[in-house]
């Protein structure tokens, strides 16, 4: 005999959130400008919030949320699983974030390996570790990779994306290895003693379903 499974309130509340958002997509892809609106009213906290981890100011921050709803506004008719919306908003956003801070400041001052790791570690964006002290922490890492691993992460977070040919010519390693050198470059920086820290500190899965603007 089966046994029924209680939900929870966080699961009930979770379900709902999911209906909620699935009912106000498929009303949105319809047309329907009030259910445009209140995807936009619950989801600018999150893009804010996301902004705010990167330091932007309120000018690029707002640059980033135009960003993001034009992306989605291409894909609203495409999205298969609504209930995944708020993690690829975050995502997009996020990258939304980084390419600011790259044309602003250079390839590294927005550090983008802070988003591959909150990504892979990070809890909800509210509970999320402070933007700055990621942010030095791994500047601190980045700086203590080897010549050749600083060069190839560089290149591999370039907007735009460079060729994979083309790193290879560049830093004169057979294309075959760029992707094992970039994970045992990310290794590294997870096990780098202050990004452990920060990691163990709020660790905590996710994942996400809806495939990220570029």
């Amino acid at each position: 005999m089966m046994t029924a499974y209680a939900m929870t309130p966080s699961d009930q509340a979770r379900a709902h959130e999911n209906l909620v958002v699935t009912d106000l997509v498929a009303r949105a892809a319809k047309g329907d400008m009030q259910a445009w609106d209140a995807l936009v009213e619950r989801f600018t906290p999150l893009i804010r919030s996301v902004c705010r981890r990167h330091r932007l100011t309120d000018a690029d921050a707002s640059d980033v949320a135009q960003s993001v709803w034009l992306h989605l506004v291409d894909r609203l008719g495409t999205i298969r699983q609504p209930a995944a919306l708020p993690g690829w908003i975050a995502t997009t956003a996020r990258r939304e974030c980084l390419k600011i801070l790259h044309a602003t400041r250079g390839p590294l001052a927005g550090c983008p390996l802070d988003v591959e790791i909150a990504d892979d570690h990070a809890g909800p964006v509210d509970t999320g570790l402070l933007a700055a002290e990621r942010h030095a922490a791994l500047r601190e890492a980045f700086t203590a990779l080897p010549p050749g691993g600083q060069q190839l992460i560089t290149m591999l977070v370039a907007d735009p994306p460079l060729p994979y040919t083309e790193i290879s010519a560049k830093l004169g390693i057979p294309v075959g290895s760029i992707g094992p050198n970039r994970q045992r470059c990310m290794d590294k920086l997870r096990r780098y003693p202050a990004i452990a820290a920060l990691i163990n500190a709020d660790a905590g899965p996710r994942s996400r379903t809806l495939q990220p603007a570029r």
